[in-house]
């Protein structure tokens, strides 16, 4: 279990994500869309989603492949850039930065580690200069020596040896590489990083080595995590916040121990029914009911009224938002808001 880091209240969030929206046009050229009479198609990967982080915490994005989180992932470090909606950090509107000097210094903040280690490290060059690209691109030392003794530093931090910096990534396993990664990610002596699903490419067994390394790197620096992943043991771990997506909205935000211990959102409760019984307890286990839909044509209504054990009238044509309800966690879902009042149909 994740060491939970206690927020004050008085402490603005580091991270701050306001009705986020991401869409792409995913349409045919022009004209084959005259020749065949189609309109444009417009993929919603994110539609609206809002979420703090404090610092030194850890938030985690949930959900099934295709509901956004990546997308989420990468709107946050600056690859891609907002249909609309605001990214802050520490206050500062990201969008709002056009001085290069600025941009720089934020961007130096906050790094990312990547899903595959296979694809997101160079080949073709050395693992020392794989480390030490942040230290360069930012000019954060000078001189081959200075930089040199950092960049073994960094490797150490991770569990590598100083000389494994003259190798090439081919030469390493995936969970070492996913260390190179890691190490790089250091370099730039950030404050906040994105980690996109960083242990789904890797064995089992290499996958505690490195949420363990992740979470030591975190208590000493003081660093602060987006979280990006589908398996919910390793957010278990990892998380002192969860935000469920289903089809580029959030529908239930809370504390760790509230999603797994009384998860409200029913898109919650069947996620957590994919949990293998490593216990033996015999409860079933079934995975969740249906498929996710288009997101270029998502349903009206509640988006997962297709799918849900609560589904009434209502959730096929209203919208349910996002509520904070009494306890502090967040909820969009018409059944929990309503509670006995609702009956779904039969």
């Amino acid at each position: 279990m994740a060491d939970r880091v206690q927020p004050n209240i008085q402490t603005p969030p580091l991270l701050r994500v306001s009705d986020l929206k991401r869409y792409f046009d995913v349409s045919k050229p022009l004209l084959n869309r005259l020749l065949e009479g189609k309109p444009r198609m417009i993929l919603k990967a994110v539609s609206g989603i809002d979420f703090e982080i404090i610092k030194g915490q850890t938030f985690a994005l949930v959900g099934e492949s295709g509901c956004g989180k990546s997308t989420v992932a990468n709107l946050v470090v600056g690859l891609h850039s907002p249909t609309s909606g605001k990214i802050e950090f520490e206050g500062v509107d990201m969008a709002a930065v056009t001085n290069r000097t600025q941009m720089e210094q934020l961007r130096r903040r906050m790094a990312m580690i990547f899903q595959d280690p296979y694809a997101s490290l160079n080949p073709r060059w050395r693992v020392s200069a794989i480390v030490s690209e942040p230290i360069r691109a930012f000019g954060l030392l000078r001189g081959a020596r200075t930089i040199s003794q950092r960049t073994a530093e960094l490797l150490t931090q991770v569990g590598l040896s100083p000389a494994d910096g003259e190798k090439y990534p081919h030469e390493f396993s995936g969970g070492q590489r996913q260390r190179i990664s890691i190490a790089r990610a250091l370099a730039s002596q950030p404050e906040f990083i994105v980690c996109d699903e960083p242990t789904s490419a890797l064995d089992v067994s290499v996958q505690a080595q490195i949420l363990n390394l992740m979470k030591r790197l975190q208590n000493k620096f003081d660093l602060t995590y987006l979280f990006i992943s589908h398996d919910l043991a390793v957010v278990r771990h990892m998380a002192d916040k969860v935000g469920v997506m289903y089809l580029g909205r959030l529908c239930e935000v809370a504390p760790v121990d509230n999603i797994f211990d009384n998860p409200l959102h029913p898109y919650t409760q069947l996620l957590l029914e994919t949990i293998p019984d490593v216990e033996m307890t015999g409860g079933k286990k079934a995975p969740v009911a249906g498929e996710i839909p288009n997101p270029i044509d998502p349903p009206s209504g509640c988006p997962f009224h297709p799918r849900c054990p609560l589904m009434a009238a209502a959730c096929r044509t209203i919208r349910p938002q996002l509520v904070t309800l009494d306890s502090g966690v967040q909820v969009a879902c018409h059944a929990v808001i309503q509670g006995k009042n609702w009956r779904p149909e039969t």
